[in-house]
């Protein structure tokens, strides 16, 4: 079964190679690149090579790449050369991506917002993912604009308005779409965009990354409308150790794979013809 974990199950920074090692030893097939995702750390030629040694020694392949949105170098900055540095940034991810043999980066965007500073947030992000789509064609990579907990969609929906499917689509949280309880009901609505997930659970309280069934997500809900959506690569998992202090390392991955074979059994289940 072809299943993927995040790379920062337990960190995001420092050397990945160890928690590679392990996402391969417990059986996954994928890897959801998720170091640096918040950062202003650009990969250079050299650590990109080693990062795709890495993965064939270990016989895993990148599903997809979590784009950066930098503290200073952020694609949505209302100051012109943070923006143009954070579009820097992007293509900087989209390079790897496509080295490495991925077709999505997903990024972040700011919270729909219907006033001055909204627009102004929104209206960068216009001007970045203008200057980003030559790049990225010429790639063949895709971004997959990420719902943020408790979204109701607007944004997403305004950018999907503006852009073909062949470049722009949705990564969808399931964590962030059960906070505020309405996540299934947005993705109903636009599940032919979706190019990407990040599969993991919490109470609705907070972002806690959990396993998948850990929480209260509908997952035979969400089974049937990724069953029926345009997504069609393996389960995805965006699951970390964070909510699982005394669990040690072997055990939290063999969780993770387990609850992720389930979901993917969900799915599976739900596409075949009744």
């Amino acid at each position: 079964m072809m299943l993927s974990l995040t790379s920062d199950y337990r960190t995001s920074t420092g050397n990945p190679e160890p928690y590679l090692r392990r996402i391969a030893d417990a059986g996954f097939t994928h890897v959801h690149w998720c170091h640096q995702w918040n950062t202003d750390f650009l990969y250079t030629p050299s650590e990109i090579r080693q990062i795709g040694k890495w993965l064939a020694e270990f016989d895993l392949a990148l599903l997809d790449l979590h784009g950066s949105v930098g503290p200073e170098k952020c694609w949505y900055s209302p100051f012109e050369h943070e923006r143009r540095a954070g579009v820097e940034l992007v293509r900087n991810r989209i390079a790897m991506a496509a080295r490495l043999g991925s077709d999505v980066v997903i990024m972040h965007a700011p919270r729909w917002q219907d006033d001055e500073e909204g627009r102004r947030r929104w209206a960068q992000v216009l001007r970045s993912l203008d200057a980003l789509a030559p790049y990225a064609r010429r790639h063949s990579v895709r971004i997959a604009v990420e719902n943020m907990p408790a979204d109701d969609f607007a944004g997403l929906r305004w950018l999907f308005a503006r852009y073909d499917p062949d470049y722009l689509g949705l990564c969808y949280d399931s964590g962030h779409g059960n906070m505020g309880g309405e996540g299934l009901a947005h993705l109903e609505a636009v599940k032919d965009r979706l190019l990407s997930i990040h599969l993991h659970d919490n109470d609705g309280s907070g972002d806690l990354h959990q396993v998948p069934l850990d929480g209260t997500t509908e997952w035979p809900r969400l089974a049937g409308i990724l069953a029926t959506s345009s997504y069609m690569k393996c389960v995805s998992m965006e699951a970390t150790m964070g909510s699982y202090e005394n669990v040690e390392e072997e055990t939290f991955l063999r969780r993770a794979f387990e609850r992720g074979s389930a979901v993917a059994e969900m799915v599976k289940s739900a596409r075949q013809p009744r």
